[in-house]
């Protein structure tokens, strides 16, 4: 049966989706292109109609889970006034959910203690897709009128992935909790965001 350029770009964004999915689950070295191909109904043979390598799927796989958190997150605070997007996205952010569930979180999160071991087109990819991810931070904080937005965006994001992370190691459920509930409650207040100011936002 021939198949159309549709179909294989259909199959191409799905094995993307499932390859993004299992990166930030098991990480890189566990991330087999057999379960990739399984997980999407295919033989291991239709690999290499879609990726050069093991390593190019990698690339892409990271590529695509850094455009799917953007725009996940985008529909998140679609509507939303500026202080109330970004306290939004924070409390999204530094919660357990995120927390919970690696496999559709930030790929920071998830990934951070694998660079080290990776090629240099991965390394080069995760680097654009932390730059990204704080410029779009730092736009966040800027319409919402704080000072040296740009300059102070990394320092919230490595705040706010370090909290993540961090979180995860913890078997003490409870302690694990708090530390997430006040590293997010430190960032709004660090930011200006607090009830009075978002209450007098809304009010606008």
């Amino acid at each position: 049966m021939r198949y159309t350029d549709t179909h294989k770009d259909e199959t191409h964004k799905r094995l993307l989706k499932i390859a993004a999915a299992q990166l930030r689950e098991k990480g890189p070295e566990r991330l087999g292109v057999a379960d990739v191909m399984k997980a999407a109904g295919l033989t291991n043979g239709g690999f290499y109609a879609h990726f050069k390598s093991k390593d190019d799927l990698l690339v892409k796989a990271i590529e695509a889970g850094f455009a799917q958190a953007q725009r996940r997150v985008a529909r998140m605070v679609e509507g939303l006034p500026p202080r109330h997007a970004l306290a939004t996205y924070i409390d999204f952010y530094v919660s357990a959910t995120h927390r919970d569930n690696p496999a559709n979180g930030c790929a920071i999160t998830a990934l951070n203690s694998d660079l080290p071991r990776q090629s240099k087109r991965f390394r080069a990819a995760f680097e654009v897709g932390v730059k990204s991810l704080s410029m779009s931070l730092a736009g966040w904080m800027k319409a919402a009128g704080i000072v040296d937005a740009e300059q102070l965006a990394p320092s919230i994001l490595a705040a706010m992935a370090g909290a993540v992370s961090l979180s995860r190691t913890i078997s003490d459920s409870d302690l694990s909790d708090e530390l997430l509930a006040s590293t997010r409650a430190g960032i709004k207040a660090r930011l200006g965001l607090t009830e009075t100011a978002l209450a007098g936002e809304m009010k606008r």
